[in-house]
């Protein structure tokens, strides 16, 4: 691995950082904190840490008539207490998670038996409220067209306006796959997790595609563990506790900058280190520009760590080029971004400190490789198609479902009975989930 403690602390620092400008809410760890909440007594196997939205250096105050039993905070928020009761029926527990977009708590569905639901309440501020109303219709599109609740889609389970707060109530998960990394002192997932994760990633995205959505915003923070609940083995070698997930599951959330394909397409997307190349270079993007974000995401879970940790383009296409090779002629002629170009080659100096910092931090895909074992060549040999610089030539999503690393491969499947897990092996080979349990 190419980072060292302190480099990976660095890393971790400055992540924390993009949490709270891309408003992420950390979860919080297993469920030994969860004695310390004082609210009802009951199993709360999952967590829930998700949702984003771009802050902006300029604030809007433009805020809508409220009733005076209704307060906000300076900055939008909604004042709320543990026990409050919203439109009868939501009963909130605690926080868990906070963001420039707003707030995510823990409540109790009264009209649903008391199950445990999220609940996402955005900020009273107009911009922000425009955001969630646009977040709701793509929600209610997938809902539409996912009834079955076949794929690894987040589900919007109910929405209103509370006092010009936007609310919108989620099922309850656990923990992100970033937060558990994290969580877990950046021990890579184990290559079946990975394969497990990835198929239902895949899947799931390729879902969007065909209802001509790209999500615009992959990144390990925003695919979340179903149940995040783990077993605990300690490392002797490396004096520490290492946990192991007890079920891979994963949905993919936070639908704020979905995209249509008929609407405006912004010039950036993404968050920074799972950008592609064409957005980076101004070139226009597509739903290609989503499996490159899943490439960068696989390849994290693979190593523990983020494969392009920079916070400027050009040495983040210069990382680019020492993992993936020189980027071609005809992309970077192509670019507006004249400053990042010279004689139709990258504008880079390999020698100076930055370039120096390149060189040291990162190093040929397949050098990071930690087994010459088929699975291993597999999954590289996946990443490295969905990371192709020209994105009429990466793979699709349909082509990625078809890749060898998912064929004819031993696979955990995880279906729920009563109150525990139990596992089921089958010959991947290409099947879905879905058609896995309905043999199970």
């Amino acid at each position: 691995m190419i980072y060292d403690d302190n480099s990976r602390d660095d890393a971790c620092k400055d992540r924390d950082l993009d949490w709270h400008h891309y408003s992420k809410s950390s979860g919080r760890s297993g469920r030994s904190r969860r004695g310390s909440h004082r609210h009802r007594d009951r199993d709360r196997k999952y967590r829930r840490s998700h949702s984003r939205h771009r802050s902006s250096s300029r604030r809007s105050h433009h805020r809508r008539k409220r009733s005076r039993s209704v307060e906000d905070d300076g900055e939008g928020h909604l004042i709320y207490h543990s026990g409050d009761m919203l439109r009868a029926r939501y009963e909130i527990v605690y926080t868990l998670g906070e963001g420039a977009f707003g707030k995510v708590v823990e409540c109790i569905d009264h009209a649903n038996n008391g199950e445990l639901i999220a609940l996402k309440i955005i900020k009273n501020i107009d911009r922000y409220r425009e955001a969630a109303l646009s977040e709701v219709e793509v929600l209610k599109q997938l809902n539409s067209v996912d009834a079955d609740k076949r794929y690894s889609c987040v589900r919007m389970l109910d929405w209103f306006d509370y006092h010009g707060h936007i609310c919108i109530a989620f099922e309850l998960l656990g923990l992100s796959t970033y937060d558990f990394l994290k969580e877990n002192n950046f021990q890579p997932f184990p290559l079946e997790h990975i394969r497990h994760m990835a198929f239902q990633i895949i899947r799931g995205v390729k879902f969007l595609h065909k209802n001509k959505l790209t999500h615009t915003d992959l990144k390990p923070e925003n695919i979340l563990f179903v149940d995040s609940n783990y077993n605990m083995e300690y490392n002797r070698e490396k004096r520490r506790d290492e946990r192991t997930l007890k079920n891979p599951d994963v949905r993919i959330v936070d639908f704020g900058n979905a995209t249509f394909d008929h609407e405006h397409h912004t010039s950036v997307v993404s968050t920074r280190h799972y950008r592609a190349p064409e957005v980076i270079l101004d070139l226009g993007w597509d739903h290609s520009c989503d499996v490159w974000s899943i490439g960068c995401i696989l390849i994290e879970y693979y190593l523990g760590t983020t494969l392009f940790q920079t916070h400027d383009s050009k040495e983040h296409l210069a990382m680019m080029e020492r993992v993936l090779g020189p980027i071609p002629a005809k992309l970077l002629e192509k670019t507006r971004k004249r400053r990042y170009v010279h004689r139709s080659r990258l504008d880079w100096d390999g020698q100076s400190s930055s370039g120096r910092y390149v060189r040291k931090h990162c190093k040929p895909l397949k050098h990071y490789m930690w087994s010459k074992g088929e699975d291993h060549r597999q999954l590289f040999d996946l990443i490295e198609k969905m990371m192709e610089y020209d994105p009429t030539k990466r793979i699709t999503l349909e082509q990625a479902l078809h890749h060898p690393f998912f064929s004819f491969r031993v696979s955990v499947i995880w279906t729920k009975t009563a109150s525990d897990f139990r596992m089921e092996w089958w010959c991947f080979s290409l099947i879905t989930r879905d058609e896995v349990k309905s043999r199970v």
